[in-house]
């Protein structure tokens, strides 16, 4: 089977978005981990605990399966193998992680801890896509870690050794998982959509059987946790990552990854309007460091790449 491969956007050239497109596709692109800063609030308000891999199934099986049937088209050749990694690494290793995290660790740390894959994303982009990020990218990438940082940490935030460890697990597989995404593209005649319904259904067959052989029966699930598992699974999962692999597939890796700060910003705002937690001066600083590493990373993904002479990515 031929692959549509996914090099990085030139603008101006035909199939990519120009620069006034690019900045559209960026915009939408950015509200998936605009929805995905809502995490861990939801988590930790309304879903039962100690449940992580049952949360990350609801969040990804049923939306899979209703995308899938809407669009009725399966996998073939290689394809089988690279949706079962792409899937798990996305999905099936990502969420139950992140819902880790989020359960036993302050949303603060927890999203800091999170904020690091940008810097994964950019020393993995040389290894697997063949590309140097330069200074420029790594620098925003930094800063952008930093900026998340000065916002949701306090100097009394609790750390938890496997809360720690499972958000540094869950930002690595999901750097790893959007490099790969990147590099594999998709099928010749496969819509963004139907690679959206094969990731997040294989990802929750992933989490299906471990669900129960870790977690045992599921919990009780009260009108505010159905209210959680639809949030996350509707408008977190199946909508955000239906936008979210369309930029994938249009935008330059390192930008995109830049545009995952978004999630920790916006649980800081969450935390602040719903929990009523402070935003003093060093928290609205690191607010203005995030958003200009964002902005800057966008801006200085619009000059080329740099590649080795050598580097070519098989598709």
């Amino acid at each position: 089977m031929t692959t549509t491969a996914l090099p990085a956007p030139a603008p101006g050239t035909s199939g990519t978005p120009g620069t006034s497109g690019t900045a559209g596709v960026t915009t939408v692109t950015a509200l998936a981990p605009i929805v995905w800063g809502s995490t861990y609030l939801v988590t930790t308000e309304l879903l039962p605990a100690d449940h992580p891999v049952f949360a990350g199934l609801l969040r990804s099986l049923p939306a899979g399966l209703i995308l899938f049937a809407v669009l009725r088209q399966l996998p073939r050749g290689v394809w089988w193998w690279r949706v079962l990694a792409l899937g798990a690494l996305n999905i099936g290793i990502f969420f139950p992680l992140l819902f880790v995290a989020a359960e036993r660790l302050p949303g603060g740390v927890a999203a800091t801890v999170g904020a690091i894959q940008p810097l994964l994303v950019v020393a993995l982009a040389l290894p697997v896509l063949g590309e140097r990020p330069g200074v420029a990218r790594v620098g925003w990438a930094l800063a952008g870690a930093l900026g998340v940082a000065l916002v949701v940490l306090s100097s009394d935030a609790r750390l938890d050794a496997t809360g720690v460890v499972a958000g540094a697990g869950a930002a690595l597989s999901m750097a790893l998982g959007l490099v790969l995404t990147r590099r594999w593209g998709r099928p010749a005649g496969v819509s963004s959509p139907v690679l959206v319904s094969w990731l997040l259904t294989a990802g929750g067959l992933v989490l299906l059987p471990t669900a129960f052989l870790l977690e045992g029966a599921p919990p009780a699930i009260d009108g505010a946790a159905a209210a959680g598992y639809l949030w996350l699974g509707g408008l977190g999962g199946l909508a955000a990552y239906l936008v979210w692999f369309r930029g994938v597939g249009l935008l330059p890796v390192t930008s995109t990854a830049l545009l995952g700060l978004l999630s920790p910003v916006t649980a800081a705002v969450l935390g602040w309007l719903a929990l009523g937690q402070s935003l003093g001066p060093v928290q609205l600083a690191g607010f203005a460091l995030a958003l200009a590493a964002i902005l800057g990373g966008q801006l200085t993904a619009a000059r080329p790449l740099q590649r080795p002479a050598s580097a070519r990515i098989p598709t």
